[in-house]
């Protein structure tokens, strides 16, 4: 989650008075606005990984697409200031229906059409992203593939690991621009908390590993020569990465899918509702919105195929609400569930004799990669915390694993949203058996580890909703709907066999497409 430092924004957060919990309060609203009607050959709802990679493969295919985001744009260069600091927070930092702290105060902010929502559920607040780019604008970046047998044991086995491992998951290695930190750049000053990690990892006996990431590493090597603003190198592109260097979908699928001259992608464009006509096409109902999500224009576009890649959480209420309105009648029973956290966790790990640093480089350097057994496969990685007046002696440690807990989706016709059950005690084994000590022998001896979902019970990966193999075929389609596509972290069963997710959507979405191409277009698309 996206892999954001979750103590950043708590703390910058419980500073305003501001962790957010998500509404579907609308912004102000026109008593009259214009209604519009168009038609469109594909329509993508969403463009993080799966949007992304849709956009550009159906384009390739001499297909014309149409890609709604609910957010804006959010363009970097050197110098830039387009993300907000996590250390202080501003009304760039939240999406305008996230306006309330989980402990129930309000957030005294200027409503905007910011980055982060905060879906409020049943013991559980699930975040996602905003913007062109989705989740990978604000993603630390980590891009890990699971091993065979973690894949095999956790995901279906027709997904064929081999050809993924041989042809989508490279495909998704190329275009995202994945390297790992160079040695220069760790042995610099503000480096010292990726160093005692993997000092720390070395002394548990657990294994280390250099953890790939989308970005161009001399952007970091750039600022530690004075030549433009610290934003790798002091921790502070948690929310973002002002100075570029970054390979978000923005400027890479989305980037090429919008040069072949056959995508548009329509910003400020909120999906309200999904339904399927009398004739079989499908509607598509959008308020389209300014930056205080005020609605401009109500718009209904009609499409032959409709591809939805909004994640886990707003590809799956959609889908919900469309089945509890009669508006898509026959979806699959199973709609709704299957969904899971990717067992998360987020740690303050805390040692007075050690130096991490008051500025800590990232996003991330070093992970520990505890495999072996797929059942109880878990990673741990460090993760800078955001720049502070001086050392608290703390930095951030991240886990991912893998659980049979799941929640589901359910509608409340009183709020017209499906709202999301957690059970109370879900992933407590995954984090008590597993998670926990390996975070505990990494730290070692005289460190404290504050545990932040036990805090606030939350994740930053939701998966799963519309799954593989219940909901849709493995290529997306959903089961009984011609012309109905889910191509996100919904497909996903809960969890990314021990990874997190972003790696794993795009690779899992490029193989989707490999086949809609050759199959559904000219029949379907």
């Amino acid at each position: 989650m996206p892999e954001i430092s979750r103590r950043s924004l708590l703390t910058g957060a419980a500073a305003a008075g501001a962790m957010l919990l998500g509404t579907r309060t609308a912004g102000a609203t026109p008593s009259r606005v214009p209604l519009t009607r168009e038609d469109h050959r594909v329509v993508v709802v969403g463009s993080g990984f799966g949007g992304g990679v849709a956009a550009l493969r159906l384009a390739q295919a001499g297909v014309p697409v149409t890609v709604l985001e609910r957010g804006i744009r959010w363009p970097t260069g050197p110098g830039a200031d387009t993300f907000p600091n996590p250390t202080r927070p501003d009304p760039r930092m939240l999406w305008h229906q996230s306006m309330r702290s989980p402990f129930g105060s309000s957030l005294d902010v200027e409503r905007y059409t910011g980055l982060i929502d905060a879906v409020s559920g049943v013991n559980m607040t699930a975040l996602c992203a905003a913007g062109v780019g989705g989740g990978s604008l604000i993603y630390q970046g980590m891009s890990l593939q699971p091993a065979e047998a973690v894949f095999n044991a956790h995901l279906p086995p027709e997904l064929d690991w081999a050809t993924m491992d041989r042809v989508h998951y490279r495909r998704v290695e190329r275009m995202l621009g994945l390297a790992v930190a160079p040695d220069e750049l760790i042995a610099s000053p503000t480096y010292a908390a990726p160093r005692i990690f993997a000092e720390h990892v070395r002394r548990a006996g657990l294994p280390l590993s250099k953890i790939p990431m989308p970005i161009d590493w001399n952007f970091a090597l750039a600022e530690l020569r004075g030549e433009m603003a610290a934003s790798y190198t002091n921790g502070s592109g948690a929310l973002g990465v002002n100075n570029g260097g970054k390979h978000s979908v923005d400027v890479t699928y989305l980037a090429r899918a919008e040069a072949t001259g056959r995508v548009t992608v329509e910003t400020l464009h909120q999906v309200t509702d999904v339904e399927r006509a009398a004739d079989g096409r499908w509607l598509v109902h959008i308020d389209r919105i300014d930056t205080t999500g005020a609605v401009l224009e109500n718009k209904i576009l009609t499409t032959d195929a409709l591809v939805l890649a909004a994640g886990s959480l707003n590809t799956t209420r959609l889908l919900v609400r469309a089945a509890a309105k009669g508006q898509i009648p026959d979806l699959p029973d199973n709609l709704g569930q299957g969904w899971g956290t990717n067992a998360d966790r987020i740690y303050v790990w805390t040692n007075l004799t050690e130096e991490f640093g008051a500025a800590q480089g990232g996003p991330v350097v070093y992970g520990s990669l505890n495999w072996d057994d797929p059942h109880s496969a878990h990673t741990l990685i460090q993760a800078s915390t955001p720049p502070m007046p001086l050392d608290a002696h703390s930095t951030m440690l991240v886990g991912y694993g893998v659980s049979d807990s799941r929640g589901r989706f359910v509608y409340d016709s009183r709020t017209d949203d499906a709202i999301l059950h957690w059970p109370a005690d879900g992933d407590k084994y995954t984090f008590d058996q597993h998670i926990g000590p390996t975070a505990n022998r990494i730290a070692g001896a005289g460190s404290t580890l504050t545990d932040t979902n036990a805090l606030f019970p939350s994740t930053w990966h939701p998966l799963g909703g519309a799954c593989m193999g219940t909901v849709c075929d493995l290529d997306g389609r959903v089961l009984g709907q011609r012309g109905l596509y889910v191509v996100d972290g919904a497909l996903l069963p809960g969890n990314a066999a021990a990874c997190n997710p972003s790696m794993t959507i795009a690779a899992v979405a490029e193989r989707a497409l490999d086949n809609l191409v050759a199959h559904d277009v000219g029949t379907v698309i």
